[in-house]
């Protein structure tokens, strides 16, 4: 008998849910929508997308919801909208108590800026492209350069993130230049040179290589000894004069009782961590 009350008592409470549930949704769906209420989940990060802006772009899509019967709003169109913008990376669209729609939304977080002929924009890690006004920046690593569909602009991030964390190479280089998929450069702060990357194969490596010469030559030489420093080769740094008719001998052995190099072409041996004149 006690177990009989049990299963009624269970089926009372699980009754009363459900039609609590029910009149809930009921309620909720006769209501109106009475006000809009927009929050930027990454209000901190850049200033491409404000309250404001968001209410103006669903206003110029014909999104009108105040006065709707809160059944009637479809938040998935809302939220497939919102992410067609340049500004958006992602929305959420919530009806809440009280005939309240909440609208969530995550501005785009620029990366890198790109330059390519009249043109600028920012991007994102996923590609997505906004146009640079001057009524929006953001503080982003610059290239230069024109991409394709089939040489887009993020395939680049894994050097910019190597640069990034690395503290020394970091404080030293300012932009990024792009010749061809092959030929990727870096451009230090201060003139002198420039830096060949290659391609984007072994960055770790090529970037050991580039510490390794910066550390071992251009303190001998000076930054202004070279215009182009190439990291395209194994196990070598090879840099090009800028008065490439004259061979200026500098000693850079710590031993200095070694023949002079020519410092025009070098190999480096990142494992011994020394420099040596190549073949």
């Amino acid at each position: 008998m006690k177990q009989f009350w049990r299963i009624l008592m269970v089926l009372l409470m699980l009754t009363m849910i459900v039609a609590a549930s029910y009149w809930s949704k009921h309620k909720s769906g006769s209501e109106l929508c009475g006000d809009v209420v927009v929050e930027i989940a990454n209000a901190d990060s850049s200033t491409f997308v404000t309250p404001a802006g968001v209410k103006a772009q669903l206003a110029k899509l014909g999104i009108n919801t105040v006065g709707l019967p809160m059944r009637d709003i479809n938040t998935d169109k809302i939220e497939l909208a919102l992410e067609r913008s340049e500004y958006i990376e992602h929305a959420e669209c919530t009806k809440c108590p009280g005939g309240r729609l909440l609208v969530r939304a995550t501005q785009i977080v620029p990366v890198l800026r790109v330059f390519d002929g009249d043109r600028s924009y920012y991007i994102n890690r996923t590609g997505k492209q906004v146009e640079a006004t001057a009524a929006y920046h953001a503080d982003v690593p610059v290239v230069e350069g024109h991409f394709t569909s089939k040489f887009p602009a993020t395939r680049i991030l894994p050097l910019v993130s190597t640069i990034d964390h690395d503290k020394e190479l970091r404080e030293i280089v300012s932009m990024y230049m792009l010749g061809d998929s092959n030929n990727i450069y870096l451009v230090p702060r201060v003139n002198g040179h420039i830096v060949n990357v290659g391609n984007l194969d072994n960055l770790d490596g090529k970037m050991d290589k580039l510490k390794l010469f910066y550390h071992k030559v251009l303190p001998t030489v000076g930054w202004m000894k070279y215009d182009t420093i190439s990291l395209k080769w194994d196990y070598r740094v090879v840099a090009t004069r800028r008065d490439k008719s004259k061979k200026v001998a500098q000693d850079f052995n710590e031993t200095y009782d070694e023949p002079t190099p020519d410092l025009a072409t070098m190999s480096i041996d990142s494992t011994r961590h020394d420099i040596k004149q190549a073949n």
